[in-house]
């Protein structure tokens, strides 16, 4: 069972697009990643030893994740069933284990199931591979631009081989368009064409290392372009730029247009702009951005550039993502809404960033010293005798709960990390430090 295979399709149905049309058949075809396909590169031997393990492929749109996949299904000869977790939930995984077992139990054949965008995937989604995983009824390839880390349940990534993907060189894209337009069943060889070097190069550039966009992008500037008296196509510098137009209101998600709408996003944000914010959320929403990135990066704005000013934001930021996942899409959006706009009203302050920031600093650079003895846990006889506890004072027994105690190693004494601003809640907690630190001062004397 294969969804999609480009293996069992008519290759010269030129209705199918260009990009899936020359897509790689096998490892000779494939163009880029040769640190994980090079000769005597482990991936590459376990491909041609069909020893494969469940994987996660690792890498930006267009850099051949989906293509890898359906190249490891055509050498393993295994049962193949590929699905995207956009729009797939509980009910088709089911339906894939229960297809798996029966290729196991009626063929005796293995079932790779490949799974594109698997970050979409929920907790609950993704822990329902485990037990499947562990019994061999699936080897397990999941696909994903994000990081794994942070978008896989670490149970998941344990039992998985993750290999990290890289942007296609420019080399890489221009091999990838010329050979779609010598070849003369998949490609574009077919047609008379003319294709200027200025406009191969700008092709190219355009492409940013994705071979999706490049071969896209080729297809829609030659068919757009009009024949002449010989009836050959002539594509130039305006026809891709048009083209690149054409298809960035359709396509660019993950390309310099996905980083300037969250930047736009970011800074409107922290200039405090809340029509601005809201205005660039929308776009990315409306453009297809995954909410729960957007959330996500709510969630970091709240503590790097509000902070303390207001304790609130990360609680609401943190709440919308939640609400976001609880409703979902699209009444989920308007949480988000309501988040930016809370962001973008609050108190500014980036003074918890920076404290962390630099005590992360004085880690990194004078190692792990050591605890001091009076702050030290002992709950030994020989650790209270090595003077671990000894002269600790006890908060509460002090007026306002507060002690004059060293807290850091002794190459550090009296270093400041967080120095709260006048803004906002901010302004509380300055006044309140200031007294404490009078009242420990007087507590030295």
């Amino acid at each position: 069972m294969d969804l999609f295979s480009p293996h069992h399709r008519n290759d010269k149905d030129s209705r199918t697009p260009l990009a899936d049309r020359m897509r790689p058949r096998n490892l000779d075809e494939f163009v880029g990643q040769k640190h994980l396909l090079g000769e005597g590169s482990l991936l590459r031997r376990i491909i041609l030893e069909n020893k494969i393990p469940s994987m996660i492929l690792w890498g930006p749109p267009g850099s051949g994740k989906t293509t890898l996949a359906h190249i490891i299904a055509h050498y393993s000869g295994e049962n193949f069933i590929s699905f995207s977790a956009v729009t797939s939930g509980i009910k088709e995984i089911k339906e894939v284990i229960k297809e798996a077992r029966n290729q196991w139990a009626y063929y005796k054949k293995k079932t790779i199931l490949f799974v594109d965008e698997i970050h979409r995937f929920n907790k609950a989604q993704q822990d329902a591979f485990l037990p499947h995983i562990e019994k061999g009824t699936i080897i397990l390839i999941g696909a994903t631009t994000e990081n794994p880390s942070f978008e896989v349940i670490a149970p998941l990534l344990s039992r998985s081989k993750v290999f990290q993907l890289n942007l296609l060189s420019e080399e890489e894209i221009r091999i990838i368009i010329n050979r779609a337009l010598t070849d003369k069943e998949r490609g574009l060889g077919k047609y008379p064409l003319q294709i200027s070097s200025e406009a191969l190069n700008h092709l190219v550039h355009f492409a940013a290392g994705d071979a999706r966009v490049a071969l896209n992008t080729l297809e829609l500037a030659v068919f757009s372009a009009s024949p002449d008296q010989k009836n050959v196509r002539k594509i130039s510098v305006p026809q891709i730029q048009e083209a690149m137009q054409k298809r960035g209101l359709l396509y660019d998600r993950k390309g310099e247009e996905h980083y300037n709408l969250i930047s736009a996003l970011h800074k409107s944000l922290r200039d405090s702009d809340p029509d601005g914010a809201l205005y660039w959320l929308m776009r990315m929403l409306e453009a297809g951005e995954d909410p729960l990135y957007i959330a996500r990066r709510m969630v970091r704005f709240a503590s790097e550039d509000i902070g303390n000013a207001d304790p609130q934001a990360l609680q609401l930021a943190v709440a919308g993502y939640q609400a976001f996942q609880f409703v979902g899409s699209p009444e989920g959006e308007l949480s988000l809404a309501q988040v930016a706009i809370y962001l973008a009203c609050a108190p500014k302050s980036n003074a918890v960033y920076k404290a962390y920031g630099n005590a992360l600093e004085d880690i990194r650079k004078e190692g792990a010293l050591p605890v001091p003895l009076p702050i030290r846990n002992a709950p030994t006889k020989l650790m209270k005798d090595l003077g671990y506890g000894k002269g600790y004072k006890y908060a509460h027994d002090f007026p306002e709960g507060v002690v004059n105690q060293e807290h850091l190693p002794e190459k550090l004494r009296d270093r400041i990390y967080y120095k709260p601003t006048d803004r906002g809640w901010e302004k509380e907690i300055k006044r309140r430090l200031a007294e404490w630190r009078k009242l420990k001062l007087s507590q030295r004397k």
